[in-house]
This record gives C-alpha cells, structure tokens and sequence, in this order.
C-alpha cells in the first residue's frame, strides 16, 4: 500500500512541507505490472508475501476485481503489509520512494508454483526474494518459458539471476553500478554475456535503450502531460510483456511498453492509469514518440 502525497517542494532535512493532496492507494512492483497485465487482456497470476492486516485486502482488491489468480498468495500471520511513502513533485510528477517491507513476507522457493510457471506463456519477476525469483526462473527457463526482469538495485546474487532471465529490463542505475560503468551500450553487452535474448535499460523520461544480439536500438519515450510517475517502471514492463506476447519486433514490444507508461503516468498513483488493451491500442496509433536524445554520462 501506497501513502501518496503531492508537495510543491520536498522539505530539507529536519523542516516540513504541507501536501496539497494525501491518499491511500494499492501499489507494489509486479502486482502493478500483473495488474497491467490483466488489464490488457492477459490471464495473469500473482503469487507474493502480504501480512494479515487490512491493507492486505486494500492491496489485492484491485487484482481480484481484474481476474487475477491469487490462489499463491501467501498471508503472513502478525506481519504487516507492504507500505511505501511516495512524495510526488507537483510541478514535474516526478515521484520520491521510501518503502518498508517486513522480510517474513519473503515467499520462499518451496512455496512456488512451479507446474503453473513451467505452463506459462511468460514469467515476470523482480529480485526481491532473490532465492525464489531464481528457482523460478530456473524451472520457467527449463521449460522454454520467457523470462521478464524488473530490476533496480544491484544487490549481492543477483548476477546469478541475470544468468537465467531472457529479458532483463533494468533502471540505469541498476546497470551502471552492475557492471561499474556509465556507459551504457558497456552495461548491455554485460546483459546480453550474461544470458539474455534482449536486454534493456530504462531511462525514465529519455525512454530505453535496448540491446538484442549485435544490435542497439535507442527506443525514446512520449511527451505527455505528467501527473505521477510512481508505477511507469511497472507499467512499462506490463507493456513490454504484453508486446512480447503479441509476437511484435523488438521496436514493437519497446514502444508498447512507452506508451503503457506514458499513459500510466497521467493519473495519481501506482496503478491509477493502467491501460486496457483498446486504451493503448488507441494511443499506439495517435501519438508518436520524441526524438532520440543521447544520455549523458552520470545524468
């Protein structure tokens, strides 16, 4: 569960800012991304760790409303739920993240269900619970079940998911401080040495730039009037699941993916923009994307 607040400034250290507007919201990484997923006409299942307290509820609601399978969700008895206090920059939409999760909410590998990820169409995961993301990938990589993920803090084994994923789709800074570099056609050919089919580095409002065998492509991203960026990450990878399973190229799949975010990011909150697949169909033919811009080193 999200507490969203939009502030004209964020205070310094030790002062306070008054929000002009405080809500509650459902959110958190692949459940915003499996909720995308639904919406845009994927049968989808979600399996993670909640507590037993109302903001369970709260956070699944919108997932059980679209259809999602939450049969491998699991409860955790005198555990609180996720939270995330998310500030959102009035004039930009720009969002600021400080999040809280108990570790008893880790799912844990046994409680995977693997018969249905070596059935699946996709596998979409983050590297949260690195030792279930891993026997996950494992067992959908052995079953010729792509694998999707979304990744942004380079945490200590990680790299030994990256070797069963095949499309990683990873922040900047995820790459960068991976593979100890800011140059970032250097960070995708790690990606692609490490296993993957296609690999991708996300540049928030630049768009992506991808990499598939020897070929670099520079996927910019749409102008569009912000309101909240929390969940474009998440959006974005719904988007790029969605397109992968379209059978669309390469350029397809990236620009499904900016526009599931674009139009995501023009409502309050993690899931408050979520496309359905007629939404973004719609906005695939009205809108074009920016120009290239090249990042700059250490921007």
């Amino acid at each position: 569960m999200d507490h969203v607040a939009t502030v004209t400034a964020l205070p310094r250290t030790g002062g306070k800012a008054r929000a002009l507007e405080s809500r509650h919201l459902p959110g958190g990484q692949i459940a915003t991304a499996i909720l995308a997923c639904a919406r845009l006409g994927l049968a989808s299942a979600f399996a993670g760790g909640v507590g037993d307290d109302a903001d369970a509820e709260h956070a699944l609601a919108p997932l059980r409303a679209a259809g999602v399978d939450l049969r491998h969700v699991r409860a955790r008895a005198g555990v609180a739920t996720q939270t995330a206090q998310i500030w959102i920059d009035g004039a930009s939409g720009e969002r600021t993240i400080v999040w809280h999760r108990d570790p008893a909410l880790a799912l844990r590998p046994e409680e995977l269900p693997l018969a249905e990820i070596r059935r699946a169409r996709a596998l979409h995961l983050d590297a949260g619970d690195l030792p279930a993301a891993l026997a996950a990938a494992r067992a959908a990589r052995a079953a010729g079940v792509p694998v999707v993920l979304d990744a942004d803090a380079a945490e200590p084994g990680v790299a030994e998911l990256l070797a069963a994923v095949d499309f990683p789709v990873v922040s900047r800074s995820f790459a960068e401080t991976l593979y100890g570099t800011s140059k970032l056609r250097e960070a995708l050919e790690g990606l692609l040495a490490a296993g993957a089919r296609m690999a991708v580095i996300t540049l928030g409002p630049l768009g992506a730039l991808a990499a598939t065998g020897s070929r670099v492509i520079e996927s910019p991203g749409y102008r569009i009037p912000v309101r909240d960026t929390t969940g474009a990450g998440d959006a974005f990878h719904a988007g790029f699941v969605w397109g992968l399973l379209e059978g669309l190229d390469a350029e397809g799949v990236l620009r499904a993916a900016h526009a599931a975010a674009a139009l995501n990011c023009q409502a309050l909150g993690a899931q408050g923009g979520l496309p359905d697949r007629a939404q973004l169909a719609a906005f695939l033919a009205r809108e074009r994307p920016a120009a290239w811009v090249e990042p700059e080193p250490g921007t």
